[in-house]
């Protein structure tokens, strides 16, 4: 089958290109601002990218395609979706075509949630790999372990990142709806992505509806909740399947013990119901990835994995791409990617970092790009999510026209209300050159870069290190 994809560089969509070109599809697809990692993922798997939406693409291709997969950054206006509707071709959404081609003959294990779906679906992930189970797999990120973020395994199990962000332009439900969940995960429960969602209780409505497809307990269903997270635990007292609660705090069932933070990651003991499972590994810090291992543990045990096959796994996790990601190390200045975005996942991943790298200063870089982001949905609370950082830098916002006029997020009042709270904090209306600048100039020795955006930012990471290297008259620095 020929199969035309639209919005083809998208995490979820190159992905699926890739699970269907592994399954005999000859694919190809279409997009537009095409930046690594995925771009990169996709030619190397020999999957033809057009650079552009045009309506050609679809009505005067030679041959025409037998489906169009439809990417939700598509709109009815796009080029492409026009002339689909016109041409008379099949087409479907990308989860449509998920569950089509892939979900409904496999155990599919869905992890949803505000925060932590892409590393707990990635630690599952490499868990059932390197147990022998052959799983199949899609996340919304790549690992760098296999340096992919799909796998097309002849194993029962199917791991998938369930958004709850909308499905396509001709159906505006969450993705996850279609996922058909036998196993789920549910991390955590807050309000985002403002513009499809007008208050925490639509939100809350959502994953309700998300956990409301977990089968009943005898038929096999079971939901893996995070107990500290009180609304996902709320929301989660009606599922039909077998609950089981993992945290930190006295209520889990599955808890863990901080033994150890180090900068390669943490170790931790693992308790099931009182029961000593032992001592695990992971590649990553902070207590956010403390819980995410939880949730891959319960999952671990409830497909029948014994503890030492899940402390294998999880500890030949390596992380994945743009997850706490060192990108490099120049004049003694270490430089970190992180996809975090949100108040909360800032916050977070600013104290997963001091912790695993203490006394050293802490340069917090951050995009506000998000739909929700450039609101002012979440002004007050930016002002509380830098308090770990020593030094702030706030780039521009991109594309600030696409929020509401009189609802925009404002840099200037992010900016004073960070020094009024005492902090170091600059905003660099050049953006990505400025910040470079300013940073390459200032950093010494010992100092760490955190730069958290959800898009390219501009190529800022590699510009960051090659500025590094100019200072530090280092000629020219290792691809990749």
């Amino acid at each position: 089958m020929l199969i035309h994809m639209i919005g083809i560089c998208g995490t979820g969509m190159g992905s699926l290109a890739g699970l269907l070109r592994d399954a005999g599809h000859d694919v190809r697809g279409s997009d537009e601002n095409v930046y690594p990692p995925i771009s990169t993922m996709l030619r190397d798997r020999g999957i033809p990218i057009l650079e552009g939406y045009r309506a050609e693409n679809i009505l005067a291709a030679t041959p025409r395609p037998d489906l169009v997969i439809v990417g939700n950054i598509a709109n009815r206006d796009n080029p492409e979706a026009r002339a689909l509707l016109e041409s008379g071709i099949e087409y479907l959404s990308m989860p449509q075509a998920l569950g089509r081609f892939f979900l409904a003959s496999r155990h599919s294990i869905v992890v949803a949630g505000t925060h932590g779906k892409t590393t707990t679906t990635a630690m599952i992930a490499r868990m059932l790999v390197e147990s022998g189970r052959d799983p199949s797999f899609l996340v919304g990120g790549i690992l760098k372990d296999l340096d992919q973020s799909y796998r097309l395994g002849a194993g029962e199990a199917f791991v998938i990142e369930g958004d709850e962000y909308e499905t396509s332009f001709f159906d505006k439900g969450p993705k996850f709806l279609h996922y058909m969940p036998r196993t789920a995960v549910l991390t955590s429960v807050e309000y985002d992505h403002a513009e499809m969602f007008p208050s925490l209780d639509a939100v809350k409505e959502a994953f309700s509806r998300f956990v409301a497809l977990v089968p009943a307990a005898s038929a096999g269903g079971a939901l893996i909740v995070c107990a500290d997270d009180a609304i996902a635990l709320l929301l989660s007292r009606p599922c039909r399947g077998e609950i089981v609660g993992y945290g930190l705090g006295p209520g889990a069932r599955l808890r863990a013990e901080l033994i150890e933070t180090r900068p390669d990651g943490m170790l931790f003991r693992a308790l099931d119901a009182g029961r000593d499972l032992g001592t695990f590994r992971i590649g990553a810090a902070g207590a956010h990835n403390l819980r995410n291992a939880l949730a891959a543990v319960a999952v671990g045990l409830k497909l029948g994995l014994s503890p030492e096959e899940i402390r294998r796994g999880l500890g030949s996790f390596s992380g994945v791409r743009r997850r706490q990601e060192v990108r490099g190390v120049s004049a003694g200045v270490t430089v970190i990617d992180d996809f975090a975005h949100h108040p909360t996942a800032v916050r977070e991943t600013i104290a997963a970092i001091r912790t695993s790298h203490p006394g050293q200063r802490l340069w917090a870089v951050f995009e506000p790009r998000t739909n929700t982001t450039r609101r002012d949905v979440f002004q007050a609370e930016y002002a509380q999510a830098f308090d770990g950082a020593d030094e702030v830098v706030i780039a521009p916002v991109d594309h600030p026209e696409r929020a509401p006029e009189g609802r925009r997020f404002s840099v200037e009042r992010l900016i004073a209300d960070l020094r009024g709270r005492g902090l170091s904090a600059q905003h660099e209306p050049a953006g990505v050159p400025g910040i470079v600048a300013t940073i390459a100039e200032k950093a010494r020795r010992g100092d760490v870069v955190l730069i958290m955006s959800n898009g390219g930012f501009g190529g800022i990471a590699e510009k960051l290190l090659a500025a590094l290297d100019a200072r530090a008259g280092i000629s020219a620095r290792p691809a990749g």
